[in-house]
């Protein structure tokens, strides 16, 4: 299993910091997700762009859908988050 070095809630500073707070208020706790891309927070803010305007952003398909096809898609790659 491959490992990826991460920075903790604890060790989180600055922008990664206002980040991981972000994240503990939309689902409660930084998920590994997240968490993996710590050591770069700018593509950390990159990347939770693209799924703020993926799942939030205008689209003709309502919000429940989408988050049924990032379960199917995240399922059918065997990711566990």
């Amino acid at each position: 299993m491959a490992w990826i070095d991460t920075v903790s809630n604890a060790d989180a500073s600055g922008p990664l910091r206002q980040m991981y707070e972000a994240a503990e208020r939309r689902a409660g706790r930084v998920f590994n997700i997240v968490r993996a891309m710590s050591l770069n927070p700018p593509v950390l803010r990159a990347s939770m762009g693209i799924y703020q305007a993926a799942l939030f952003g205008p689209s003709e398909l309502p919000r429940a859908l989408r988050e049924l096809l990032a379960v199917v898609v995240s399922r059918t790659n065997g990711c566990r988050y």
